[in-house]
């Protein structure tokens, strides 16, 4: 079925958004800024904007949202022109088409990649509740107040600040870190728009200029942040799921959406 956005009143409502679970693609650890209201919807900031949404089987709704924002933001945000069906038929080892019949709903996020660098900075060593913390103190001492909270800080933003200034946000080590990035970021040493064109090993390399950016940031961050799909980004799960199961290597039909078949692995084996 084609995905279809109708407007209603201010809210839009998507139906035939397949392998779409809201819950699952807000809360598997790959972005840490939504929250699940008692209610049931899902509300968060990215890209700049607020947005609360909800599920009811195979429509979603986001309310308050613009046909403007939801093609300009929502659209790429949610990863919607990619057929994760399509991809699914090519798999054939039967330990991932498990995961994925059993997640089938998870989709890769395509988040701001300031956002998802620093993030992940912020991750390391560090579990969810602590991280979102973080994150959280860090939107609000430095970033700019909007309806429902407060947007990411900008690299420019951070960059003039010392690791006292961030004392607040009680990252600990990470401070120094999140500084050297931001500094590399805004002076341009790093270059965004660079390395969204760069081959995946050069991208790879300039992230890890980055104090605090080793492997599995670096590729998490080109993951979550840059949408490069081969990137498979290691943890504690992800290395016990590779050495029980793919001892003698990565299955070949995987080749190119390392980091899809990666996200419904690592949800699978840590919930089962």
């Amino acid at each position: 079925m084609k995905l279809k956005a109708i407007k209603d009143k201010n809210n839009l409502i998507l139906e035939g958004a397949e392998c779409f679970d809201v819950g699952l693609c807000l809360d598997c650890g790959q972005a840490f800024r939504w929250e699940r209201a008692e209610d049931g919807t899902w509300q968060g900031i990215a890209m700049g904007k607020f947005l609360r949404l909800s599920q009811n089987g195979d429509k979603i709704t986001l309310f308050d949202t613009t046909e403007e924002d939801f093609n300009n933001i929502w659209h790429s945000y949610f990863d919607l022109d990619r057929d994760y069906n399509a991809i699914i038929s090519t798999y054939d080892d039967k330990s991932l088409l498990v995961a994925c019949n059993a997640y089938p709903g998870i989709r890769i996020l395509k988040q701001d990649e300031w956002e998802a660098l620093c993030s992940f900075i912020i991750s390391a060593n560090n579990n969810i509740p602590r991280i979102k913390g973080i994150i959280g103190r860090l939107c609000e001492q430095f970033g700019n107040k909007i309806e429902g909270g407060y947007t990411f800080p900008t690299a420019q933003a951070l960059a003039g600040l010392t690791v006292e200034d961030l004392a607040p946000i009680r990252s600990g080590f990470r401070a120094k870190y999140i500084i050297d990035a931001a500094q590399k970021v805004a002076s341009g040493e790093v270059d965004i728009e660079q390395v969204k064109a760069l081959p995946f090993d050069e991208a790879k390399a300039q992230l890890l200029k980055i104090k605090g950016v080793g492997e599995k940031v670096a590729q998490c961050t080109l993951l979550y942040g840059f949408g490069r799909v081969e990137a498979f980004p290691r943890d504690v799960w992800v290395n016990r799921i590779v050495a029980e199961l793919y001892p003698d290597g990565l299955p070949e039909c995987i080749r190119d959406t390392e980091g899809i078949a990666q996200q419904y692995l690592f949800h699978w084996r840590r919930n089962a």
